[in-house]
C-alpha cells in the first residue's frame, strides 16, 4: 500500500509534467535509465545534452519515489559528518565524496536557474537544530568537523537559534547558508522537461522487464517491445526491485492550509528548512503558499499510521504553539535507501552498466550530482569522473529487519510523544 498520491501536497502545488504520448519505443540507444527521480534525470538530463540518444523507462510516473514525496531540503554533503565518513571510507575517499557533495547546492540551483524550473527555490540555508542539551553537543561536534573541510557553518546559540525558528523548544542550530528549500515534485518535473528540450525519452507507466547484458548490448522488454542499448542506470534507488541493497526508511509529512503573515510573521521568517537531531529524526519548514510542513521517521500506509498523525498535531503545537489548532490538510509519506553505513554507493551491474543508490535522505544535491557523474561516465569520461569508487557487488544484511525495526522504533516514540503531558 502507498500513501495516496491525492494526499501528497507536492502533488496540489507543481505544474503538470507533459507525458510522451509515444507508445513506440522498440529500437537501440546509446544509453537507457530506469527511474525518472532525481538521479535518473539528471543522468539523461546530462547525456542528452552530450548528445547521447536517451531512454527514460518509469514505472510509475515522473517523481513517484522518494523525488516526489521528498522534504525538499537541498543538503550540502551527506547526514553523516565528515570525520564519520573519513572512518568508513578512508581518508582519499571520504575528502573526495564529501568536497562533491558540498557543491550539489550550487548544482541544484543553477539548473533550476538554467532551465527555468519552476519549483519554490530559495536559498536561504538549513537549520539543524538541537533538540535538548546533547543535541546541542552533538552540533558542536559537527560543526568543528565541517569548519576543518572548509565547509561556511556556523553555530547559533538557543537565543538566536529561537529567533530564526519562532519556537522556544530549541536548543540552538547548525546554520548552513549553502542549502536551501525546493518544491521536490516539481523540480523533477522541471528536470524532466529539460531533458525532453535535449532530446531524451522518458516513457511513463512503463515497466521495464528483466535486464540482461547479451552479445554487447544491455536488452529488456517494455509494453511487449525490444530495447536495447550501449549503455544502462539504474535509478530506482529505495523503489526498485533489489532490496537486498538497504534498508528502507520511512519518512511522512502533514502539511497545514496556507496560512495569513499575521500568524507566520515570527515562524522561520528567513524561510530556512529545518531538521533536528532526535533519534528518531523531525522536519519542520515552510513553503512559498505560507503552509507549515512538519515530518518525521514514520510511515502512513499502516493500521497504526494514526500514532504518527497524533505525533505530527502535538509536535505542531509544541514548537509552533499559536497553530495549535490549525488542521493538517495533507499528510503522505515515502522511503529512503538506508545503507548499513548510510553511505551512497553506485554498483557495476556490467559493461557501461551503473546502479545508484544509499543516499540515506539527502536524495536531492546527492542524486542530481550523482546523475551528472553517471552521466560522464557512461559517455566516455573514466570512472574516477564519479564521487565514489564504484564497486562490482553489494549487499546489505537484514534490511527487512532493519526497516521494521526503524518502524516500530518510530511508532513507539511517537507513541510516548503523543501522550506525554504538554
Amino acid at each position: 500500500m502507498l500513501t495516496d498520491p491525492v494526499a501528497n501536497l507536492w502533488h496540489h502545488t507543481s505544474a503538470p509534467d507533459g507525458r510522451d504520448e509515444a507508445v513506440d519505443i522498440e529500437g537501440h540507444y546509446d544509453l537507457v535509465v530506469i527511474g525518472a527521480g532525481f538521479t535518473g534525470l539528471s543522468t539523461a538530463l546530462h547525456a542528452a545534452q552530450s548528445g547521447a540518444s536517451v531512454l527514460v523507462v518509469e514505472a510509475h510516473h515522473i517523481g513517484f519515489g522518494g523525488s516526489g514525496r521528498n522534504v525538499g531540503l537541498v543538503n550540502a554533503g551527506l547526514w553523516l559528518p565528515p570525520a564519520d565518513v573519513a572512518k568508513a571510507m578512508g581518508p582519499g575517499p571520504a575528502e573526495r565524496l564529501t568536497s562533491t557533495l558540498a557543491t550539489g547546492p550550487d548544482l541544484v540551483f543553477e539548473l533550476i536557474e538554467k532551465h527555468q524550473i519552476s519549483c519554490e527555490a530559495l536559498r536561504n540555508g538549513t537549520l539543524h537544530c538541537a533538540h535538548s542539551e546533547a543535541g546541542m553537543r552533538e552540533l558542536e561536534r559537527r560543526l568543528q568537523q565541517l569548519l576543518a573541510t572548509g565547509a561556511p557553518v556556523s553555530l547559533l546559540s538557543s537565543q538566536e537559534a529561537r529567533r530564526r525558528v519562532g519556537s522556544n523548544h530549541i536548543h540552538g542550530a547548525l546554520f548552513d547558508p549553502r542549502a536551501g528549500t525546493i518544491q521536490p515534485l516539481a523540480y523533477a518535473r522541471g528536470l524532466a522537461r529539460a531533458a525532453r528540450s535535449a532530446g531524451a525519452r522518458i516513457v511513463e507507466d512503463c515497466t521495464a522487464g528483466a535486464v540482461r547484458f547479451d552479445a554487447g548490448k544491455w536488452r529488456f522488454i517494455a509494453q511487449n517491445q525490444s530495447v536495447t542499448s550501449d549503455a544502462l542506470i539504474d535509478a530506482t534507488n529505495a523503489y526498485g526491485a533489489q532490496k537486498s541493497r538497504f534498508a528502507p526508511l520511512h519518512f511522512f509529512q502533514m502539511a497545514t492550509d496556507p496560512l495569513p503573515e499575521s500568524t507566520l510573521r515570527d515562524i522561520l521568517p528567513g524561510g530556512e528548512g529545518c531538521w533536528d537531531t532526535a533519534l528518531v529524526m523531525s522536519s519542520f519548514r515552510r513553503d512559498a503558499a505560507g503552509r507549515i510542513i512538519v515530518g518525521a521517521i514514520g510511515s502512513l500506509d499502516h493500521m497504526a499510521a494514526g500514532l504518527h498523525r497524533l505525533w505530527a498535531r502535538r509536535k505542531i503545537s509544541l514548537l509552533f504553539p499559536k497553530l495549535g489548532n490549525v488542521p493538517l490538510r495533507h499528510g503522505w509519506s515515502g522511503v529512503i535507501a538506508n545503507t548499513g553505513d548510510h553511505l551512497p554507493k553506485i554498483l557495476r551491474l556490467g559493461p557501461r552498466g551503473y546502479a545508484a543508490f544509499g543516499y540515506s535522505g539527502r536524495g536531492i544535491g546527492t542524486g542530481t550530482l550523482f546523475g551528472r557523474a553517471l552521466a560522464q561516465v557512461v559517455t566516455g569520461a573514466d570512472e574516477t569522473a564519479l564521487p565514489i569508487d564504484p564497486i562490482d557487488k553489494y549487499t546489505d544484511r537484514f534490511t527487512a529487519l532493519r526497516g521494521a525495526w526503524y518502524e516500530a522504533g518510530a511508532l513507539a516514540a511517537h507513541a510516548l510523544g503523543s501522550l506525554r503531558p504538554r
